[in-house]
């Protein structure tokens, strides 16, 4: 192949290349070396081989160093072939090769896996520019006035969130305050403190689906990470700083979004101390210490694009100081504690509290302190980098009443929107509501129960109403919950009929 030949062949690469992806990615993305990981801004320009593959100064030398000190003859390596790639040259033909000075030796060439090059994605060696500050000083990500008040945030949640009053109050002035913090000048010398928050409630109280909520209305990338996966570095599961590489994803590999965004890490009670232990504590204490630089503000070298640093992928610096750490956890048995410091008074004598006075409250859990979380086995390094602790309420039945039919996506309103499909109107009467309130109640796993016990009543329905064109309406009756009748049928003729076949 002539000089010209391959030239044209280059340039044909380089088109389809960037056809595929597209006028702005150029702009967006940089370069990453195929072997240090290093993106361009960082390890100078690259130099481009075949098959869209990059490769950093630095390291192009360290291998024409390591030909030097190897006893592969240059001769063979004018012959290599690269594993068959098909799109790769002979050496020989390559333009300019006859200018390269001393080189007269060949190093282990599966150090660069050139036999994997040929598969290898020109995306995956892309990574997002961060967008450069403009001379006239630096303008705020985030502009102030953009950020909704808290009475606003707060009216948003309501229609998604039934109940949880003070949760969502609190929620949303943390919120507020954290972005106004991010906004802010620090020219006059006074430096917010992050609002980091810790969200105590039992399962099914929806902590998981007041973050999910909050971060849909603020249009901020959310990473939820779950406690009981992470360990201390150099042990099997999920690094702690796994959690940022997940945020980062979440925007899309834009370090500069990421920067402002937030990361619930549920199930955090799992990560207590142990106690009467005398084994080392790799998922527990270790794991809070590990997350204190985390929560305090750092910056961190994460992965983009796995949960783990390896040789293959690339690395982006992102600073932790302006995101925002939600924290949430059942802790149970923290009644335990609470009851202990509530009961003072010796359990004998004129002035004795009963042992059991509060063994029937139900949401005890809003007496929580500080001191009960720490006593729990929370370190208190780790408790003071989450300064806004709540809580949230138990769910009775008259709030899962609620939950059913009264928030924006309510579980009903699905249904009647599945159902609707097929011309079909769904109706529930009062009774059946509190019906299947009274059974979720009975389960004690909160709101998820729900979801199952309407899943159970409504399969023989939307099987047997797709087969007849004349249904109209379904009603769902106190009885056919309560297993001792069955849903009214409605047909098109305003003829009603019990279900009976269905119950």
């Amino acid at each position: 192949m002539s000089e010209k030949e391959l030239l044209s062949e280059e340039k044909e690469d380089e088109a389809a290349v960037k056809e595929q992806q597209g006028p702005g990615d150029e702009e967006e993305y940089e370069d990453i070396c195929y072997i240090c990981r290093r993106p361009e801004s960082k390890a100078g320009k690259m130099i481009k081989i075949p098959n869209q593959i990059c490769i950093c100064a630095d390291c192009m030398q360290k291998t024409f160093d390591s030909m030097n000190q190897s006893g592969f003859p240059m001769g063979d390596m004018m012959n290599l072939n690269f594993g068959g790639m098909p799109n790769m040259p002979n050496m020989q033909n390559m333009p300019n090769m006859q200018n390269i000075p001393n080189i007269p030796n060949m190093p282990n060439i599966s150090m660069i896996h050139l036999s994997d090059l040929q598969n290898m994605m020109p995306q995956s060696q892309k990574l997002k520019k961060k967008k450069k500050k403009e001379k006239g000083g630096e303008k705020p990500v985030l502009d102030i006035k953009s950020i909704p008040a808290p009475h606003k945030i707060k009216a948003s949640l309501d229609d998604f969130v039934v109940g949880q009053e003070y949760a969502k109050k609190v929620m949303s002035v943390a919120v507020y305050n954290h972005y106004k913090r991010v906004a802010s000048d620090n020219g006059d010398g006074v430096e917010i403190e992050k609002s980091n928050m810790l969200m105590i409630g039992p399962t099914g109280s929806g902590k998981t689906y007041l973050v999910k909520t909050l971060a849909k209305l603020l249009d901020v990338p959310l990473a939820i990470a779950d406690a009981t996966s992470l360990t201390e570095a150099g042990y099997i599961g999920d690094d702690i700083e796994s959690v940022v590489s997940k945020l980062l994803a979440a925007a899309e590999n834009d370090v500069e979004r990421a920067e402002h965004g937030i990361i619930f890490i549920d199930e955090i009670d799992k990560i207590a101390k142990k106690k009467n232990t005398h084994q080392r504590d790799v998922s527990g204490e270790s794991v809070q210490q590990g997350m204190l630089k985390l929560l305090e503000g750092a910056e961190i070298e994460v992965p983009v694009g796995a949960n783990s640093k390896n040789a293959m992928v690339p690395l982006a610096t992102v600073n932790t100081k302006d995101i925002l750490f939600i924290c949430g956890g059942a802790f149970p048995d923290l009644e335990d504690i609470i009851k202990e410091r509530l009961n003072k008074h010796s359990s004998m004598g004129f002035r004795a509290d009963l042992k059991d006075k509060y063994d029937k409250e139900e949401n005890l859990i809003k007496r929580v302190e500080v001191e009960d979380v720490r006593k729990y086995g929370m370190i208190p390094e780790f408790l003071g980098r989450l300064p806004v602790i709540f809580t949230l309420d138990a769910l009775d039945e008259d709030m899962m009443v609620r939950i059913l039919n009264e928030p924006r996506n309510a579980i009903i309103k699905q249904y009647q929107k599945l159902l609707a499909m097929d011309e079909v109107k769904l109706v529930f009467e009062t009774g059946a509501l509190q019906a299947i309130a009274r059974k979720a109640k009975e389960k004690d796993v909160g709101a998820r129960a729900l979801r199952a016990i309407i899943e159970e009543f409504m399969l023989d329905i939307m099987y047997e109403i797709p087969k007849d064109d004349n249904i109209g309406m379904v009603t769902i009756t106190k009885e056919y919950i309560e297993n001792t009748g069955g849903p009214v049928i409605t047909m098109r003729g305003f003829m009603t009929l019990p279900g009976q076949g269905m119950a």
